[in-house]
């Protein structure tokens, strides 16, 4: 059947993403392949089903639209690493790539690779599925009759290098950790100020007695100890009341702190000694409540900008973005989606309500006119070709351009009316529909030459070469990046985790959520530098 029957391949599409969703979800020793899992049923049916071929436009659809999200969920925090510390994210981008490109380079001179199945294999050692669509698109782009062969190689590298992509690190981050006997708490200490260690936010109550400190502001209390803590309701002779910047301490004073336990205990010793009575589950003078921030005019704005304390008394103690808890600070950004605690009186909860727009309901829309012209945008953006030094072409395609204007439109936030951003949630669930669309397209269009390969010689053989290179070249990435670029090993392990399982490896490993930071810094710039050095291994390797 030509292109195969579409209601068959509909029918077969959404049986991988059910059954691949389904089987990443177990877990081994701790681990799982999550959605890769579907990359993986998609082969199977294919490898049974040759005659099923799902239309290309379904997988570039997918992959436009997984790395649009992702692009506009990492923008701020890019741009703003970058401008702390870009020279070093970008050298050890380049030095991550440069060392795996090499390394697979070479043994697909030496041992006969082609060179879309060792481009491939590099997409696959990094787990990363864009750089591969990236290729694929490639691929099809450019004019001749093996281009399906071509497509079929490059998917056969990915999936057998896959795996030891994820596993390969995981054995190397271990080594690496006994061998420069990492010391992960005296680390964690020392990128504290920079990098919450995610430790669970605690409320505590203390009394004040310390003469030292009494008659100087919180302002500057907090700026001359480096009080990592919120400081909410304040008793004094019966009355409450809510810190501000020009709070004075008296002994006496009850006050109630939050933070994470360490700076707590520090802030309590410093200001006076624990009482038993809990200010945080008194709520006849203030209320406690968790808002969702909804209102787009409000989204994109620093808690500073807002002026709450002009109008009202209000205490803004933590935020939650997704999974994690952080505590507020007046340059905190704040998003749609991000759920915030407020303390203030009861009376002015609704105006408040109406600041942050508290609607669950409101967060689940997309705003169809942001999200297509950023994606056309995106697409225009792919489609520019360049040439390169040795004439080769090259565009960043679906895989690259979307991202591209995901980052710089996110960065930018608003343009007149129009919000770019989208709420948490709903990005969310964008990222995994396309994600699921891109994974079982590639896997059932590709599941035939899959299994012909690995009945082949050459099937243990490029296993065996991705298992070595994987291994060797994160040790050398490791070392690299520790003793030369000077980053920190719990930063580092995060920011060269190529798998969301690798970076669950990486915070166990830490005990801490600082290899999460790592990951979000780097994740965009290696995202874009896979997709390009990809493509660059498949174009150099075909000339040599």
């Amino acid at each position: 059947m030509e292109h195969g029957n579409t209601e068959e391949a509909l029918l077969y599409l959404f049986i991988a993403a059910a059954l691949g969703s389904f089987l990443g979800n177990f877990r081994w020793r701790g681990n799982s392949l999550g959605v890769a899992a579907i990359l993986f049923v998609g082969l199977a049916i294919g490898a049974m089903r040759p005659e099923v071929h799902i239309p290309d436009v379904i997988k570039l659809l997918g992959l436009a639209i997984f790395v649009y999200s992702i692009g506009l969920s990492s923008g701020p925090a890019f741009f703003s690493s970058f401008k702390k510390r870009g020279a070093t994210n970008l050298v050890l981008a380049v030095t991550v790539l440069t060392i795996l490109s090499v390394m697979l380079g070479a043994a697909s001179f030496f041992l006969g690779f082609d060179a879309s199945g060792a481009a491939g294999m590099l997409a696959g050692i990094t787990t990363n599925t864009p750089a591969l669509a990236g290729l694929l698109d490639a691929i099809q782009a450019r004019p001749g009759v093996e281009n399906e062969a071509m497509s079929n190689s490059a998917v056969v590298g990915y999936s057998i290098s896959y795996p030891m992509g994820v596993l390969g690190l995981m054995i190397a981050v271990a080594l690496m950790r006994r061998l420069l006997r990492i010391d992960f708490a005296a680390e964690t200490k020392a990128l504290s100020q920079e990098f919450p260690s995610g430790q669970p936010i605690v409320n505590k109550t203390v009394v004040f007695t310390n003469p030292a400190m009494a008659g100087i502001s919180l302002r500057e209390l907090k700026k001359r100890e480096n009080l990592k803590v919120v400081f909410g309701r304040l008793r004094r002779d019966q009355e409450d009341s809510l810190c501000h910047w020009d709070t004075e301490f008296q002994p006496g004073d009850l006050i109630g702190i939050t933070g994470e336990t360490e700076e707590v205990e520090r802030t309590m010793l410093l200001l006076g000694e624990p009482d038993r009575e809990n200010l945080a589950g008194d709520h006849s003078a203030f209320s406690l409540r968790r808002m969702f921030v909804s209102n787009p005019k409000t989204a994109g704005k620093t808690v500073a900008a807002l002026n709450l304390h002009e109008q009202y008394q209000v205490v803004l103690t933590r935020i939650r973005h997704g999974d994690l808890d952080a505590l507020v600070e007046s340059n905190t950004v704040l998003e749609l989606g991000d759920r915030i605690r407020v303390l203030a009186r009861e009376e002015d909860m609704k105006a408040l309500e109406k600041i942050f727009g508290d609607s669950y309901e409101q967060l689940s829309h997309i705003d169809l006119l942001s999200f297509g012209l950023g994606m056309g945008l995106g697409i225009l953006i792919g489609s520019i070709e360049m040439t390169l030094p040795g004439g080769i072409l090259f565009s960043l395609g679906f895989a690259g351009g979307p991202l591209v204007a995901g980052l710089l439109l996110s960065a930018i936030r608003r343009s007149g009316p129009i919000l770019w951003t989208l709420p948490y949630s709903a990005n969310l669930t964008l990222r995994q529909l396309g994600l699921i669309l891109m994974l079982a397209a590639i896997g059932i269009n590709s599941g035939s030459a899959f299994l012909s390969t690995m009945m082949s010689p050459a099937g243990p053989l490029m296993f065996g070469t991705a298992t070595l290179v994987s291994i060797v070249g994160s040790v050398l990435i490791i070392a690299v990046g520790y003793k030369w670029l000077k980053i920190p090993f719990t930063l580092l392990i995060g920011m060269i985790s190529h798998h969301p399982a690798n970076l669950d490896f990486a915070n166990n490993q830490a005990g801490n959520k600082v290899p999460t930071y790592g990951y979000a810094l780097v994740y965009p710039l290696l995202l874009i530098g896979k997709i390009v050095f990809v493509q660059l291994l498949w174009q150099m390797l075909r000339v040599v």
